[in-house]
């Protein structure tokens, strides 16, 4: 089975969660990953399956709603969120869940993250995949460290991984060393490139300076059989027009340079 190329829907944001579905279905992508957020209908379990099914295209994760922005959303209890998400998962049939390392004030948390994930996939049967994120840098010397136990998820013992290109660039490292690193428990990549900026930048891939055709490249050559995901910023593209042509050449990237034996 080979990888699915798949949409996020905070890509199309400040569009909405069906229009994610629309664009996924309408340009090509194999699959869509929904990001739990502000948006009614991605918290709307009956709402997603029915999108999946009109749209005729797969779920294949689930975002938890771990951002700043959806602290209240499904609740504030962390563990309840995850709860929520994997029965999502489980309604519209996606196989994962991703969600981001604990904040540093969650320290109750944080202190059973580890041991609390493996347990959620033994009772769930769903993957959570925990991914990579990064240092906070208030300058370009200054950082500060906000996630517990830590930013770079390849150092613990989790099962399952994300790995998000724009992180790894804005903590100053190499997506393809992180990859090789993660080895095995790389079950889902978030598609996108930066230049190294403290900000998160999620730029249409080819257009920062990771290595993303060395590491799609890497990814087909050892079997990789999760989903790559775009996830790329276009609230900036202006016009509908502009957003496609994004959503359009990060495809398009993906597919010439993933190419399984």
């Amino acid at each position: 089975m080979s990888a699915l190329i798949a949409l996020s829907t905070s890509s199309i944001y400040p569009e909405t969660t069906s229009h994610g579905f629309e664009y996924a279905s309408r340009l090509g992508f194999d699959a869509v990953e929904v990001m739990v957020g502000i948006d009614a209908a991605s918290q709307d379990f009956a709402k997603v399956r029915s999108l999946r099914d009109y749209h005729e295209i797969p779920v294949c994760a689930v975002h938890a709603p771990c951002l700043l922005i959806t602290q209240r959303v499904w609740g504030t209890d962390p563990w309840g969120k995850l709860e929520m998400s994997a029965e999502m998962a489980h309604e519209v049939g996606a196989p994962v869940v991703v969600v981001h390392p604990p904040f540093r004030w969650q320290k109750e948390y944080a202190a059973e993250f580890i041991e609390g994930i493996a347990s959620l996939e033994a009772q769930t049967e769903i993957s959570f995949a925990v991914e990579n994120m990064y240092p906070w840098r208030a300058t370009s010397k200054r950082e500060m460290e906000v996630y517990l136990p830590g930013w770079d998820v390849s150092l613990f013992g989790f099962h399952n991984l994300t790995l998000d290109v724009s992180h790894a660039a804005t903590s100053s490292i190499d997506s393809l060393d992180l990859a090789k690193r993660m080895g095995d428990r790389l079950r889902h990549l978030h598609m996108t490139d930066g230049t190294g900026s403290a900000k998160d930048e999620h730029l249409v891939p080819g257009r920062g300076n990771q290595p993303c055709v060395e590491l799609l490249e890497h990814l087909a050559q050892v079997g990789f059989d999760g989903s790559i995901v775009l996830e790329i910023n276009t609230r900036k593209a202006g016009t509908r027009q502009v957003r496609e042509a994004d959503l359009m050449e990060s495809l398009d990237f993906c597919r010439e340079h993933f190419r399984p034996a």
